[in-house]
């Protein structure tokens, strides 16, 4: 479901926003992810239940928010001086945030309220901006790389099937296999 009402960027609405969000992760540290409501939740960030049924329409939709949010990357990726070093040990973290427990809930939780696809989509942005910035590094440093969506395909896609499909986190030579299968043949 799309959030009812568009959000703006400052003011009262990001207050609301941040209020909630923080309610939502300490209801989750507190509580099984089943036992939380909106009342629970609208109580903890001291807003109305109201609120919450009209931002976000449904708690599948508000869980998915909160979880692209903490998905969000916090800093641009280690630069180690190649691209093979840059992605293995990106693609390592990633492999590490997303197979944890926490990191399975979160993308259990943006599947879940895929409903109009956004926070998915936001979920491939963040990628993609990643594999961008590695790339461009590469680039500037003069080393071939294969384009973003053949790094997705080849790297980050296996990954992702691995935890969500197989509940198991890709060990670090699988990852190094990945990387060095998808930069076969480049310079």
């Amino acid at each position: 479901m799309v959030r009812k009402e568009q959000l703006r960027p400052g003011g009262r609405s990001a207050r609301v926003q941040a209020s909630v969000h923080q309610a939502v992760r300490a209801l989750l540290a507190r509580h099984d992810r089943a036992e939380i409501t909106f009342p629970m939740i609208a109580t903890e960030a001291g807003v109305t239940p109201s609120t919450l049924y009209r931002r976000w329409g449904e708690l599948s939709e508000l869980l998915a928010d909160v979880a692209v949010e903490r998905l969000r990357p916090d800093t641009p990726p280690t630069d180690t001086g190649t691209l093979r070093g840059d992605l293995e040990a990106w693609a390592e973290q990633i492999a590490d945030e997303y197979a944890s427990t926490p990191g399975q809930a979160m993308l259990r939780d943006v599947l879940a309220a895929n409903a109009s696809g956004e926070q998915a989509f936001q979920c491939c942005v963040y990628l993609r901006e990643a594999l961008d910035t590695l790339t461009l590094r590469a680039q500037l440093r003069g080393e071939f790389s294969p384009g973003t969506e053949s790094l997705i395909d080849g790297v980050m896609a296996p990954i992702i099937y691995r935890i969500l499909f197989l509940g198991a986190r890709p060990d670090e030579a699988h990852v190094k296999a990945l990387v060095s299968k998808a930069l076969h043949g480049l310079a």
